[in-house]
Protein backbone atom coordinates (compact mmCIF):
# COMPACT_ATOMS: atom_id res chain seq x y z
CA UNK A 1 0.00 0.00 0.00
CA UNK A 2 1.81 3.41 -0.86
CA UNK A 3 0.28 4.92 1.97
CA UNK A 4 2.06 8.72 1.20
CA UNK A 5 -0.11 8.97 -2.17
CA UNK A 6 -3.09 8.44 -1.05
CA UNK A 7 -5.85 10.90 0.62
CA UNK A 8 -8.27 10.09 3.25
CA UNK A 9 -11.12 9.52 0.45
CA UNK A 10 -14.47 10.37 2.06
CA UNK A 11 -16.81 8.93 -0.86
CA UNK A 12 -19.97 10.15 0.85
CA UNK A 13 -19.42 12.86 -1.16
CA UNK A 14 -18.78 10.98 -4.59
CA UNK A 15 -21.96 10.80 -7.31
CA UNK A 16 -22.38 7.15 -6.29
CA UNK A 17 -22.46 7.37 -2.62
CA UNK A 18 -24.93 10.42 -2.92
CA UNK A 19 -26.79 8.31 -5.59
CA UNK A 20 -26.83 5.29 -3.47
CA UNK A 21 -27.87 7.37 -0.06
CA UNK A 22 -30.99 8.22 -1.49
CA UNK A 23 -32.16 4.71 -1.68
CA UNK A 24 -31.44 4.17 2.11
CA UNK A 25 -28.39 1.84 1.90
CA UNK A 26 -2.28 -12.10 -11.81
CA UNK A 27 0.35 -11.08 -11.63
CA UNK A 28 2.90 -13.30 -13.25
CA UNK A 29 6.88 -13.04 -12.51
CA UNK A 30 6.90 -17.01 -13.04
CA UNK A 31 5.94 -18.98 -15.31
CA UNK A 32 5.63 -22.33 -17.01
CA UNK A 33 5.03 -25.49 -14.62
CA UNK A 34 5.40 -23.40 -11.45
CA UNK A 35 2.21 -21.50 -11.98
CA UNK A 36 0.34 -24.61 -12.87
CA UNK A 37 0.58 -26.20 -9.51
CA UNK A 38 0.22 -23.40 -7.86
CA UNK A 39 -3.00 -23.56 -10.21
CA UNK A 40 -3.63 -27.11 -9.18
CA UNK A 41 -3.28 -27.04 -5.36
CA UNK A 42 -6.02 -27.87 -3.04
CA UNK A 43 -7.51 -25.00 -1.08
CA UNK A 44 -7.78 -25.29 2.70
CA UNK A 45 -11.13 -24.82 4.43
CA UNK A 46 -11.28 -21.71 6.20
CA UNK A 47 -10.53 -21.98 9.87
CA UNK A 48 -14.18 -21.54 11.92
CA UNK A 49 -14.57 -18.53 13.60
CA UNK A 50 -16.69 -18.44 16.70
CA UNK A 51 -18.63 -15.25 15.63
CA UNK A 52 -16.76 -12.07 16.04
CA UNK A 53 -14.57 -12.50 18.91
CA UNK A 54 -11.31 -13.53 16.64
CA UNK A 55 -11.14 -9.73 16.03
CA UNK A 56 -9.28 -7.69 17.95
CA UNK A 57 -11.34 -4.26 18.78
CA UNK A 58 -9.81 -0.73 18.75
CA UNK A 59 -9.99 -0.25 22.47
CA UNK A 60 -8.06 -3.46 22.97
CA UNK A 61 -5.45 -2.73 20.94
CA UNK A 62 -5.08 0.54 22.46
CA UNK A 63 -6.11 3.13 19.35
CA UNK A 64 -6.04 6.61 19.80
CA UNK A 65 -9.01 8.21 19.53
CA UNK A 66 -10.03 9.21 15.46
CA UNK A 67 -9.36 13.06 14.92
CA UNK A 68 -12.19 13.57 13.38
CA UNK A 69 -15.93 11.79 13.21
CA UNK A 70 -16.08 8.43 11.23
CA UNK A 71 -18.67 8.82 8.70
CA UNK A 72 -20.80 5.97 6.75
CA UNK A 73 -21.23 4.96 3.68
CA UNK A 74 -24.74 4.92 1.73
CA UNK A 75 -22.64 2.41 -1.12
CA UNK A 76 -23.65 -0.92 -1.09
CA UNK A 77 -20.54 -3.10 0.03
CA UNK A 78 -19.51 -4.66 -2.96
CA UNK A 79 -16.21 -6.44 -2.72
CA UNK A 80 -13.23 -6.88 -0.72
CA UNK A 81 -9.42 -5.26 -1.23
CA UNK A 82 -6.81 -6.91 0.27
CA UNK A 83 -3.50 -4.87 0.84
CA UNK A 84 -0.23 -6.00 2.02
CA UNK A 85 1.43 -3.18 4.33
CA UNK A 86 4.75 -3.11 2.89
CA UNK A 87 6.40 -3.19 6.53
CA UNK A 88 9.23 -5.92 7.65
CA UNK A 89 8.14 -9.55 7.35
CA UNK A 90 8.82 -9.51 11.09
CA UNK A 91 9.24 -13.33 12.64
CA UNK A 92 7.56 -11.86 15.80
CA UNK A 93 4.06 -13.41 15.90
CA UNK A 94 2.72 -12.77 19.39
CA UNK A 95 0.01 -11.08 20.24
CA UNK A 96 1.69 -8.02 21.21
CA UNK A 97 3.71 -7.58 18.14
CA UNK A 98 0.14 -7.47 16.32
CA UNK A 99 -1.47 -4.90 18.86
CA UNK A 100 2.14 -2.72 18.55
CA UNK A 101 1.45 -3.21 14.42
CA UNK A 102 -1.49 -1.76 14.78
CA UNK A 103 -0.83 1.36 16.85
CA UNK A 104 2.08 1.80 14.72
CA UNK A 105 -0.03 2.16 11.39
CA UNK A 106 -2.41 4.31 12.74
CA UNK A 107 0.25 6.46 14.09
CA UNK A 108 1.46 7.08 10.54
CA UNK A 109 -1.98 7.42 9.11
CA UNK A 110 -2.59 9.91 11.34
CA UNK A 111 0.77 11.71 12.09
CA UNK A 112 2.42 10.89 8.60
CA UNK A 113 -1.09 10.88 5.83
CA UNK A 114 -2.91 13.89 7.63
CA UNK A 115 -5.90 10.76 8.10
CA UNK A 116 -8.78 10.84 10.91
CA UNK A 117 -7.53 7.04 11.49
CA UNK A 118 -6.11 4.14 10.49
CA UNK A 119 -7.03 3.40 6.81
CA UNK A 120 -7.90 0.34 6.15
CA UNK A 121 -11.32 -1.40 7.74
CA UNK A 122 -9.02 -4.60 9.43
CA UNK A 123 -5.07 -5.30 9.46
CA UNK A 124 -3.95 -9.41 9.84
CA UNK A 125 -0.72 -9.83 11.41
CA UNK A 126 2.13 -12.34 10.19
CA UNK A 127 1.44 -14.29 13.55
CA UNK A 128 -2.46 -14.55 12.54
CA UNK A 129 -4.08 -11.94 14.54
CA UNK A 130 -6.74 -10.33 13.28
CA UNK A 131 -7.04 -6.32 14.38
CA UNK A 132 -9.52 -4.11 13.32
CA UNK A 133 -8.48 -0.72 11.96
CA UNK A 134 -10.53 1.85 11.69
CA UNK A 135 -13.05 2.97 14.13
CA UNK A 136 -16.71 1.58 13.87
CA UNK A 137 -15.23 -1.10 11.48
CA UNK A 138 -16.02 -4.19 14.13
CA UNK A 139 -19.35 -2.65 15.16
CA UNK A 140 -20.47 -2.32 11.17
CA UNK A 141 -19.30 -6.13 10.14
CA UNK A 142 -21.75 -7.10 13.14
CA UNK A 143 -24.28 -5.29 11.25
CA UNK A 144 -23.27 -6.19 8.00
CA UNK A 145 -26.27 -3.07 6.87
CA UNK A 146 -23.73 -0.52 6.20
CA UNK A 147 -19.55 0.08 5.91
CA UNK A 148 -17.29 2.64 7.92
CA UNK A 149 -15.43 5.17 5.09
CA UNK A 150 -12.42 4.26 4.93
CA UNK A 151 -8.88 5.28 3.25
CA UNK A 152 -7.20 2.56 1.95
CA UNK A 153 -8.39 2.85 -2.14
CA UNK A 154 -9.78 5.80 -3.30
CA UNK A 155 -12.66 5.76 -5.32
CA UNK A 156 -13.35 2.48 -3.96
CA UNK A 157 -13.54 3.75 0.55
CA UNK A 158 -17.09 3.60 0.43
CA UNK A 159 -17.93 0.65 -1.04
CA UNK A 160 -15.12 -2.01 -0.88
CA UNK A 161 -13.81 -3.36 2.55
CA UNK A 162 -9.92 -3.25 3.08
CA UNK A 163 -8.08 -5.12 4.61
CA UNK A 164 -3.92 -5.02 5.42
CA UNK A 165 -2.01 -7.71 5.72
CA UNK A 166 1.84 -7.39 7.55
CA UNK A 167 5.25 -7.66 5.38
CA UNK A 168 5.80 -7.48 2.10
CA UNK A 169 5.31 -9.17 -0.59
CA UNK A 170 7.01 -8.48 -3.53
CA UNK A 171 9.28 -12.13 -3.79
CA UNK A 172 8.23 -13.89 -0.62
CA UNK A 173 4.45 -14.98 0.17
CA UNK A 174 2.82 -14.71 3.86
CA UNK A 175 2.85 -17.28 6.34
CA UNK A 176 0.73 -20.08 6.84
CA UNK A 177 -0.74 -18.06 9.99
CA UNK A 178 -1.96 -15.05 7.79
CA UNK A 179 -3.34 -16.71 5.24
CA UNK A 180 -5.58 -18.56 7.75
CA UNK A 181 -6.42 -15.56 9.37
CA UNK A 182 -7.29 -13.90 6.73
CA UNK A 183 -9.19 -16.42 4.78
CA UNK A 184 -11.60 -16.27 8.08
CA UNK A 185 -11.98 -12.47 7.84
CA UNK A 186 -12.71 -12.75 4.21
CA UNK A 187 -15.36 -15.79 4.93
CA UNK A 188 -17.16 -13.24 8.03
CA UNK A 189 -16.91 -10.15 5.50
CA UNK A 190 -18.78 -11.91 2.77
CA UNK A 191 -21.27 -13.76 5.06
CA UNK A 192 -21.88 -10.14 6.40
CA UNK A 193 -22.22 -8.36 3.30
CA UNK A 194 -23.32 -10.73 1.17
CA UNK A 195 -20.47 -11.49 -1.15
CA UNK A 196 -18.56 -14.43 -2.52
CA UNK A 197 -14.91 -15.39 -2.74
CA UNK A 198 -15.33 -13.94 -6.56
CA UNK A 199 -15.87 -10.57 -5.21
CA UNK A 200 -12.32 -10.49 -3.64
CA UNK A 201 -9.61 -8.15 -5.74
CA UNK A 202 -5.69 -6.78 -4.74
CA UNK A 203 -5.18 -2.88 -4.45
CA UNK A 204 -3.49 -2.90 -7.89
CA UNK A 205 -6.55 -3.91 -9.50
CA UNK A 206 -8.37 -0.27 -8.75
CA UNK A 207 -4.94 2.01 -8.37
CA UNK A 208 -1.49 2.49 -9.29
CA UNK A 209 0.39 0.94 -6.78
CA UNK A 210 2.66 -2.43 -6.61
CA UNK A 211 0.39 -3.72 -3.71
CA UNK A 212 -0.28 -5.98 -2.41
CA UNK A 213 2.84 -7.38 -4.17
CA UNK A 214 3.51 -10.03 -6.91
CA UNK A 215 4.02 -13.06 -5.04
CA UNK A 216 0.88 -12.64 -2.59
CA UNK A 217 -0.89 -11.90 -5.78
CA UNK A 218 -0.45 -15.29 -7.25
CA UNK A 219 -1.78 -16.48 -4.17
CA UNK A 220 -4.88 -14.99 -4.88
CA UNK A 221 -6.79 -17.84 -6.62
CA UNK A 222 -5.81 -19.98 -3.77
CA UNK A 223 -7.26 -17.60 -1.32
CA UNK A 224 -10.33 -17.30 -2.93
CA UNK A 225 -10.81 -21.04 -3.28
CA UNK A 226 -10.20 -21.28 0.33
CA UNK A 227 -13.18 -18.52 1.18
CA UNK A 228 -15.21 -20.12 -1.40
CA UNK A 229 -14.74 -23.26 0.45
CA UNK A 230 -15.21 -21.49 3.97
CA UNK A 231 -18.96 -20.72 2.57
CA UNK A 232 -19.87 -23.84 1.68
CA UNK A 233 -20.12 -22.41 -1.88
CA UNK A 234 -18.98 -24.00 -5.38
CA UNK A 235 -17.60 -22.76 -8.39
CA UNK A 236 -20.35 -24.07 -10.03
CA UNK A 237 -22.67 -21.05 -8.84
CA UNK A 238 -20.01 -18.13 -9.84
CA UNK A 239 -20.77 -15.91 -12.69
CA UNK A 240 -18.50 -16.66 -15.50
CA UNK A 241 -16.18 -13.81 -15.25
CA UNK A 242 -16.77 -11.17 -12.14
CA UNK A 243 -14.54 -8.00 -13.96
CA UNK A 244 -13.21 -5.04 -11.95
CA UNK A 245 -16.16 -2.87 -12.11
CA UNK A 246 -13.98 0.28 -12.94
CA UNK A 247 -15.85 3.58 -12.44
CA UNK A 248 -14.44 7.49 -12.71
CA UNK A 249 -13.55 7.45 -9.20
CA UNK A 250 -10.32 5.22 -9.76
CA UNK A 251 -7.47 4.71 -11.72
CA UNK A 252 -4.27 3.23 -12.79
CA UNK A 253 -2.92 0.38 -14.87
CA UNK A 254 -6.72 -1.39 -15.72
CA UNK A 255 -8.22 1.92 -16.55
CA UNK A 256 -5.34 2.75 -18.71
CA UNK A 257 -6.44 -1.00 -20.09
CA UNK A 258 -9.53 0.38 -20.83
CA UNK A 259 -8.54 3.19 -22.48
CA UNK A 260 -6.36 1.68 -25.17
CA UNK A 261 -9.28 -0.84 -25.35
CA UNK A 262 -11.58 2.09 -26.34
CA UNK A 263 -8.50 3.58 -28.52
CA UNK A 264 -8.90 -0.23 -30.41
CA UNK A 265 -12.51 0.61 -30.91
CA UNK A 266 -12.17 3.96 -32.15
CA UNK A 267 -12.28 6.64 -29.20
CA UNK A 268 -9.57 9.45 -29.84
CA UNK A 269 -7.70 9.26 -26.01
CA UNK A 270 -4.85 9.55 -24.61
CA UNK A 271 -4.04 5.69 -22.38
CA UNK A 272 -2.81 7.59 -19.19
CA UNK A 273 -4.45 5.56 -16.62
CA UNK A 274 -6.28 8.69 -15.51
CA UNK A 275 -10.45 8.62 -15.71
CA UNK A 276 -10.88 11.81 -17.21
CA UNK A 277 -13.84 13.47 -18.84
CA UNK A 278 -13.01 11.96 -22.46
CA UNK A 279 -12.62 8.33 -20.88
CA UNK A 280 -15.85 8.85 -19.57
CA UNK A 281 -17.63 10.89 -22.64
CA UNK A 282 -15.87 7.56 -24.68
CA UNK A 283 -17.28 4.66 -22.04
CA UNK A 284 -21.19 6.17 -22.23
CA UNK A 285 -20.78 6.68 -25.71
CA UNK A 286 -19.56 3.08 -25.76
CA UNK A 287 -22.34 1.76 -23.90
CA UNK A 288 -24.94 3.38 -25.93
CA UNK A 289 -23.99 2.31 -29.33
CA UNK A 290 -23.55 -1.37 -28.24
CA UNK A 291 -27.09 -1.83 -26.72
CA UNK A 292 -25.63 -1.30 -22.75
CA UNK A 293 -27.48 0.36 -20.24
CA UNK A 294 -25.48 3.73 -20.06
CA UNK A 295 -23.60 3.78 -16.66
CA UNK A 296 -24.09 7.52 -15.24
CA UNK A 297 -20.63 7.49 -13.59
CA UNK A 298 -18.95 5.50 -16.96
CA UNK A 299 -18.65 2.40 -14.88
CA UNK A 300 -17.12 -0.74 -16.55
CA UNK A 301 -19.65 -3.29 -16.45
CA UNK A 302 -19.52 -6.82 -17.49
CA UNK A 303 -21.07 -6.27 -20.87
CA UNK A 304 -18.74 -2.94 -21.76
CA UNK A 305 -15.58 -4.85 -20.84
CA UNK A 306 -16.89 -8.03 -22.69
CA UNK A 307 -17.96 -5.83 -25.60
CA UNK A 308 -14.49 -3.92 -26.24
CA UNK A 309 -12.06 -7.39 -25.51
CA UNK A 310 -11.22 -8.42 -28.83
CA UNK A 311 -9.74 -11.89 -29.30
CA UNK A 312 -6.48 -11.90 -30.10
CA UNK A 313 -3.70 -14.29 -31.12
CA UNK A 314 0.70 -14.21 -31.76
CA UNK A 315 1.10 -12.03 -34.21
CA UNK A 316 -1.67 -9.14 -33.01
CA UNK A 317 -0.78 -5.95 -33.39
CA UNK A 318 -2.56 -2.37 -32.03
CA UNK A 319 -3.67 -1.05 -29.17
CA UNK A 320 -5.46 -3.42 -27.69
CA UNK A 321 -2.18 -5.25 -27.42
CA UNK A 322 -0.31 -2.68 -26.17
CA UNK A 323 -3.03 -2.65 -23.10
CA UNK A 324 -2.58 -6.08 -22.43
CA UNK A 325 1.49 -5.74 -22.42
CA UNK A 326 1.28 -2.81 -20.27
CA UNK A 327 -0.91 -4.31 -17.49
CA UNK A 328 1.01 -7.11 -17.90
CA UNK A 329 4.28 -5.54 -17.16
CA UNK A 330 2.38 -3.59 -14.28
CA UNK A 331 1.99 -7.44 -12.75
CA UNK A 332 5.39 -8.33 -12.68
CA UNK A 333 5.47 -10.19 -16.30
CA UNK A 334 9.04 -9.90 -18.54
CA UNK A 335 6.93 -7.86 -21.16
CA UNK A 336 7.37 -4.78 -23.13
CA UNK A 337 4.50 -2.28 -24.87
CA UNK A 338 5.38 -2.84 -28.19
CA UNK A 339 2.48 -3.09 -29.17
CA UNK A 340 3.34 -6.55 -31.37
CA UNK A 341 2.15 -9.54 -29.97
CA UNK A 342 5.30 -11.34 -29.58
CA UNK A 343 6.61 -14.73 -28.01
CA UNK A 344 7.23 -12.56 -24.86
CA UNK A 345 3.66 -11.46 -24.55
CA UNK A 346 2.69 -15.19 -25.56
CA UNK A 347 4.49 -16.96 -22.66
CA UNK A 348 2.74 -14.31 -20.07
CA UNK A 349 -0.72 -14.75 -21.21
CA UNK A 350 -0.31 -18.56 -20.95
CA UNK A 351 1.47 -18.02 -17.17
CA UNK A 352 -2.10 -16.32 -16.43
CA UNK A 353 -4.03 -18.89 -17.98
CA UNK A 354 -2.24 -21.24 -15.93
CA UNK A 355 -2.56 -19.64 -12.78
CA UNK A 356 -6.22 -19.78 -13.27
CA UNK A 357 -6.91 -23.22 -14.40
CA UNK A 358 -7.41 -22.60 -18.30
CA UNK A 359 -6.48 -23.93 -21.41
CA UNK A 360 -2.84 -22.70 -22.14
CA UNK A 361 -3.37 -21.30 -25.31
CA UNK A 362 -1.61 -18.23 -25.34
CA UNK A 363 -3.83 -16.42 -27.10
CA UNK A 364 -6.68 -13.88 -25.64
CA UNK A 365 -10.29 -14.94 -25.44
CA UNK A 366 -12.79 -13.16 -23.24
CA UNK A 367 -11.79 -15.28 -20.52
CA UNK A 368 -8.23 -14.58 -20.21
CA UNK A 369 -8.94 -10.97 -20.73
CA UNK A 370 -10.94 -11.16 -17.66
CA UNK A 371 -7.84 -12.56 -15.65
CA UNK A 372 -5.62 -10.11 -17.12
CA UNK A 373 -7.88 -7.20 -15.91
CA UNK A 374 -7.64 -8.51 -12.47
CA UNK A 375 -11.34 -10.00 -12.64
CA UNK A 376 -12.42 -13.66 -10.94
CA UNK A 377 -13.15 -16.23 -13.73
CA UNK A 378 -14.78 -19.45 -12.82
CA UNK A 379 -12.84 -22.05 -14.02
CA UNK A 380 -9.87 -20.45 -11.00
CA UNK A 381 -12.78 -21.43 -8.51
CA UNK A 382 -12.58 -24.95 -9.40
Amino acid sequence: MEFATMTDDHSALDRRTLFKATLGAATVAVVGTELAGTAASAAPVAPAADGFDFVIGCDEWGARPPSSPIQLSGNVTNKIIVHHMEFPNSTDYSLEHAKQLARDCQDLHMDTNGWADTGQHFTVSRGGYVLEGRHRSLETLEGGQQQVIAAHCPGENGNAIGIENEGTYFTETPPQALFDALTTLCVTVCRQYRLHAYDLFGHWDFRDTDCPGAAFYREFPQLRRAVQAGLGESAAGAPPRRWPDIWQFVGGPVVQLGQYLLIAGGARLTASGTFDQKTIKAVQKWQSQHGIPVDPDATFTTATWETLVPALAPGATGAAVTGAQTILAHKGCAVSATGSYDAATQTAVTAIQQLHGLPATGSLDVTTWCAVAGGTVRESLS
